[in-house]
Protein backbone atom coordinates (compact mmCIF):
# COMPACT_ATOMS: atom_id res chain seq x y z
CA UNK A 1 0.00 0.00 0.00
CA UNK A 2 2.81 2.31 0.81
CA UNK A 3 4.58 1.85 -2.91
CA UNK A 4 1.07 2.59 -4.20
CA UNK A 5 0.77 5.73 -2.21
CA UNK A 6 4.49 6.52 -3.15
CA UNK A 7 3.91 6.19 -7.42
CA UNK A 8 0.58 8.26 -7.12
CA UNK A 9 2.12 11.00 -5.10
CA UNK A 10 4.89 11.23 -8.00
CA UNK A 11 2.03 10.93 -10.72
CA UNK A 12 0.05 13.52 -9.17
CA UNK A 13 3.04 16.07 -9.81
CA UNK A 14 3.40 14.69 -13.48
CA UNK A 15 -0.68 15.24 -14.08
CA UNK A 16 0.46 18.68 -12.73
CA UNK A 17 2.80 19.42 -15.03
CA UNK A 18 1.55 17.88 -18.34
CA UNK A 19 -1.99 19.82 -17.52
CA UNK A 20 0.10 23.35 -17.06
CA UNK A 21 1.49 22.57 -20.48
CA UNK A 22 -1.48 21.94 -22.31
CA UNK A 23 -2.97 24.82 -20.59
CA UNK A 24 0.45 26.69 -21.60
CA UNK A 25 -0.12 25.38 -25.83
CA UNK A 26 -4.08 25.34 -26.28
CA UNK A 27 -5.34 27.98 -23.81
CA UNK A 28 -1.94 30.60 -23.47
CA UNK A 29 -0.52 29.97 -26.47
CA UNK A 30 2.73 30.72 -24.69
CA UNK A 31 5.39 28.30 -24.98
CA UNK A 32 8.48 31.25 -25.23
CA UNK A 33 11.23 28.15 -24.72
CA UNK A 34 12.91 26.60 -27.61
CA UNK A 35 14.87 23.33 -27.32
CA UNK A 36 18.51 23.26 -26.99
CA UNK A 37 21.71 21.79 -26.12
CA UNK A 38 21.73 23.58 -23.16
CA UNK A 39 18.26 22.11 -21.72
CA UNK A 40 19.55 19.11 -21.96
CA UNK A 41 22.65 19.07 -20.11
CA UNK A 42 21.04 20.35 -17.58
CA UNK A 43 18.66 17.65 -17.59
CA UNK A 44 22.14 15.06 -17.67
CA UNK A 45 23.51 17.32 -14.81
CA UNK A 46 21.12 16.86 -12.56
CA UNK A 47 20.78 13.33 -13.08
CA UNK A 48 24.02 13.15 -12.18
CA UNK A 49 23.78 14.84 -9.06
CA UNK A 50 20.82 12.92 -8.21
CA UNK A 51 23.02 9.86 -9.04
CA UNK A 52 25.33 10.94 -6.23
CA UNK A 53 23.07 11.80 -4.09
CA UNK A 54 21.56 8.36 -4.44
CA UNK A 55 24.96 6.39 -3.51
CA UNK A 56 24.96 8.55 -0.76
CA UNK A 57 21.84 7.49 0.80
CA UNK A 58 22.16 3.93 -0.28
CA UNK A 59 25.20 3.59 1.87
CA UNK A 60 23.18 3.96 5.04
CA UNK A 61 19.87 2.30 3.57
CA UNK A 62 22.49 -1.33 3.35
CA UNK A 63 23.67 -0.76 6.39
CA UNK A 64 20.14 -0.52 8.28
CA UNK A 65 19.12 -3.69 6.23
CA UNK A 66 21.21 -5.23 8.74
CA UNK A 67 19.77 -3.40 12.17
CA UNK A 68 16.34 -5.40 12.80
CA UNK A 69 18.50 -7.93 12.55
CA UNK A 70 21.29 -7.03 14.94
CA UNK A 71 18.49 -5.90 17.52
CA UNK A 72 16.86 -9.13 17.39
CA UNK A 73 20.15 -11.08 18.08
CA UNK A 74 20.63 -8.82 21.20
CA UNK A 75 17.75 -9.44 22.56
CA UNK A 76 17.28 -12.93 22.24
CA UNK A 77 20.75 -13.48 23.12
CA UNK A 78 19.68 -11.90 26.54
CA UNK A 79 16.79 -13.98 26.84
CA UNK A 80 18.86 -16.77 26.54
CA UNK A 81 21.56 -15.85 28.93
CA UNK A 82 18.70 -15.30 31.48
CA UNK A 83 17.03 -18.59 30.88
CA UNK A 84 20.36 -20.35 30.88
CA UNK A 85 20.56 -18.87 34.54
CA UNK A 86 17.16 -19.92 35.10
CA UNK A 87 18.07 -23.62 34.13
CA UNK A 88 21.71 -23.68 35.78
CA UNK A 89 20.23 -22.52 39.18
CA UNK A 90 16.35 -23.20 39.53
CA UNK A 91 16.12 -21.14 42.72
CA UNK A 92 17.22 -18.11 40.95
CA UNK A 93 14.24 -15.60 39.67
CA UNK A 94 14.26 -15.13 36.47
CA UNK A 95 10.67 -13.68 35.53
CA UNK A 96 11.06 -10.20 36.04
CA UNK A 97 14.40 -10.05 33.98
CA UNK A 98 12.78 -11.96 30.60
CA UNK A 99 9.84 -9.76 31.62
CA UNK A 100 11.84 -6.82 31.77
CA UNK A 101 13.56 -7.90 28.06
CA UNK A 102 10.13 -8.22 26.43
CA UNK A 103 8.84 -4.96 27.34
CA UNK A 104 11.99 -3.44 26.02
CA UNK A 105 11.22 -5.05 22.65
CA UNK A 106 7.55 -3.59 22.65
CA UNK A 107 9.55 -0.40 23.34
CA UNK A 108 11.55 -0.35 20.35
CA UNK A 109 9.03 -1.67 18.48
CA UNK A 110 6.79 1.47 19.15
CA UNK A 111 9.70 3.50 18.95
CA UNK A 112 10.07 2.79 15.36
CA UNK A 113 6.92 4.10 14.87
CA UNK A 114 7.18 7.49 17.36
CA UNK A 115 4.88 6.24 19.38
CA UNK A 116 7.72 6.18 22.18
CA UNK A 117 10.42 9.29 22.51
CA UNK A 118 14.04 8.19 22.61
CA UNK A 119 14.62 8.75 26.07
CA UNK A 120 11.49 6.51 27.60
CA UNK A 121 13.39 3.93 25.47
CA UNK A 122 16.57 4.14 26.82
CA UNK A 123 15.07 4.17 30.12
CA UNK A 124 13.61 1.08 29.16
CA UNK A 125 17.35 -0.18 28.51
CA UNK A 126 19.16 1.06 31.37
CA UNK A 127 17.01 -0.18 33.80
CA UNK A 128 17.97 -3.66 32.88
CA UNK A 129 21.56 -3.11 34.67
CA UNK A 130 19.30 -3.70 37.82
CA UNK A 131 17.96 -6.74 36.44
CA UNK A 132 20.82 -8.40 36.00
CA UNK A 133 22.72 -7.27 39.36
CA UNK A 134 19.77 -9.03 40.70
CA UNK A 135 21.11 -12.01 38.90
CA UNK A 136 24.64 -11.55 40.24
CA UNK A 137 24.09 -13.69 44.02
CA UNK A 138 22.70 -16.94 41.82
CA UNK A 139 24.99 -16.98 38.82
CA UNK A 140 28.10 -16.70 38.05
CA UNK A 141 30.23 -12.86 36.71
CA UNK A 142 30.63 -14.59 33.52
CA UNK A 143 27.25 -14.90 32.84
CA UNK A 144 26.12 -11.40 34.03
CA UNK A 145 28.94 -10.04 32.15
CA UNK A 146 27.85 -10.92 28.73
CA UNK A 147 24.44 -9.81 29.26
CA UNK A 148 25.91 -6.49 29.72
CA UNK A 149 28.08 -6.42 26.89
CA UNK A 150 24.85 -7.59 24.63
CA UNK A 151 23.06 -4.69 26.64
CA UNK A 152 25.81 -2.44 25.37
CA UNK A 153 25.68 -3.83 21.87
CA UNK A 154 22.06 -3.03 21.85
CA UNK A 155 22.11 0.63 23.19
CA UNK A 156 25.08 1.01 20.45
CA UNK A 157 22.72 -0.54 17.12
CA UNK A 158 19.77 1.74 18.69
CA UNK A 159 21.96 5.63 18.78
CA UNK A 160 23.19 4.31 15.34
CA UNK A 161 19.69 3.77 14.46
CA UNK A 162 18.43 7.32 15.78
CA UNK A 163 21.46 8.77 14.11
CA UNK A 164 20.44 7.40 10.35
CA UNK A 165 16.55 8.10 11.58
CA UNK A 166 16.99 11.72 11.56
CA UNK A 167 19.85 12.84 9.90
CA UNK A 168 19.29 14.22 6.21
CA UNK A 169 22.46 13.21 4.21
CA UNK A 170 23.88 16.51 2.24
CA UNK A 171 20.70 19.30 2.64
CA UNK A 172 22.18 21.15 0.49
CA UNK A 173 22.56 19.13 -2.03
CA UNK A 174 18.71 18.18 -1.66
CA UNK A 175 18.03 22.01 -1.87
CA UNK A 176 20.28 22.08 -5.16
CA UNK A 177 18.04 18.82 -6.71
CA UNK A 178 15.37 20.88 -6.20
CA UNK A 179 15.24 24.08 -7.31
CA UNK A 180 16.53 22.28 -10.65
CA UNK A 181 14.00 19.96 -11.06
CA UNK A 182 11.59 22.69 -10.00
CA UNK A 183 13.31 24.57 -13.05
CA UNK A 184 13.42 22.34 -15.46
CA UNK A 185 9.95 21.40 -14.73
CA UNK A 186 9.22 24.86 -15.39
CA UNK A 187 10.73 24.85 -18.36
CA UNK A 188 8.94 21.50 -19.52
CA UNK A 189 6.04 23.24 -19.48
CA UNK A 190 7.02 26.48 -21.53
CA UNK A 191 9.49 24.49 -24.22
CA UNK A 192 8.23 24.42 -28.18
CA UNK A 193 8.35 21.31 -29.56
CA UNK A 194 6.84 20.49 -32.92
CA UNK A 195 4.61 17.81 -32.94
CA UNK A 196 3.09 18.57 -29.88
CA UNK A 197 2.33 15.10 -28.58
CA UNK A 198 5.86 14.72 -28.39
CA UNK A 199 6.68 17.45 -26.66
CA UNK A 200 3.84 16.41 -24.04
CA UNK A 201 4.99 12.62 -24.04
CA UNK A 202 8.71 13.71 -23.54
CA UNK A 203 7.97 16.23 -20.95
CA UNK A 204 5.68 13.59 -18.88
CA UNK A 205 8.84 11.08 -18.76
CA UNK A 206 11.41 13.63 -18.14
CA UNK A 207 8.94 14.95 -15.15
CA UNK A 208 8.24 11.66 -14.34
CA UNK A 209 11.88 10.89 -13.97
CA UNK A 210 13.42 13.36 -12.35
CA UNK A 211 10.46 13.52 -9.39
CA UNK A 212 10.59 9.69 -8.98
CA UNK A 213 14.28 9.93 -8.41
CA UNK A 214 13.77 13.24 -6.43
CA UNK A 215 11.23 11.62 -3.92
CA UNK A 216 13.13 8.01 -4.30
CA UNK A 217 16.51 9.80 -2.64
CA UNK A 218 14.13 11.66 0.05
CA UNK A 219 12.35 8.33 0.71
CA UNK A 220 15.84 6.08 1.32
CA UNK A 221 17.59 8.54 3.25
CA UNK A 222 15.14 7.47 6.05
CA UNK A 223 15.01 3.84 5.79
CA UNK A 224 12.89 3.87 9.13
CA UNK A 225 9.89 5.62 7.90
CA UNK A 226 7.36 3.82 9.56
CA UNK A 227 5.51 6.57 10.91
CA UNK A 228 5.19 8.40 7.78
CA UNK A 229 2.29 7.28 5.39
CA UNK A 230 4.00 7.92 1.65
CA UNK A 231 7.20 6.16 3.20
CA UNK A 232 7.70 3.11 0.15
CA UNK A 233 11.01 1.93 1.01
CA UNK A 234 11.15 1.31 4.78
CA UNK A 235 13.77 -2.03 5.57
CA UNK A 236 11.85 -4.64 7.10
CA UNK A 237 10.57 -5.43 10.83
CA UNK A 238 9.94 -8.66 10.57
CA UNK A 239 13.21 -10.31 11.88
CA UNK A 240 12.89 -8.19 15.10
CA UNK A 241 8.58 -8.45 15.34
CA UNK A 242 9.27 -12.02 15.20
CA UNK A 243 11.75 -11.67 17.88
CA UNK A 244 9.24 -9.91 19.98
CA UNK A 245 7.00 -12.38 19.70
CA UNK A 246 8.93 -15.16 21.27
CA UNK A 247 10.35 -12.96 23.91
CA UNK A 248 6.34 -12.06 24.82
CA UNK A 249 5.82 -16.24 24.93
CA UNK A 250 9.17 -16.61 26.86
CA UNK A 251 7.65 -13.98 29.84
CA UNK A 252 4.42 -15.25 29.66
CA UNK A 253 2.76 -12.52 27.92
CA UNK A 254 -0.04 -12.63 24.98
CA UNK A 255 1.74 -13.10 21.62
CA UNK A 256 -0.04 -11.78 19.16
CA UNK A 257 1.54 -9.54 16.03
CA UNK A 258 3.27 -6.49 17.77
CA UNK A 259 0.40 -3.26 16.91
CA UNK A 260 1.40 -1.57 13.45
CA UNK A 261 -0.13 2.04 14.16
CA UNK A 262 -1.58 3.96 10.76
CA UNK A 263 1.12 6.14 9.51
CA UNK A 264 0.53 9.97 9.91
Amino acid sequence: MSRLLFLLRVSAFVVVIVVAKLVAHYVLHWEPVSLNALFTGIVGANVFLMGFMLSGVLADYKESEKIPGELSACLDNMAQEVRGIGITNSAANIGPCLTAISQLSDDIHGWFYKKIDTSEMMDGLNALTDQFEALQPVTQGTFVARLKQEQSNLRRTLIRTETIRETSFVDSGYLLCELITVSLCGALVLISMDPFYESLLFSGIIAFLLVFLLTLIRDLDNPFGYYERFSGADVTLKPFEDTVRRLGRMAGKDCASPEQPEAA
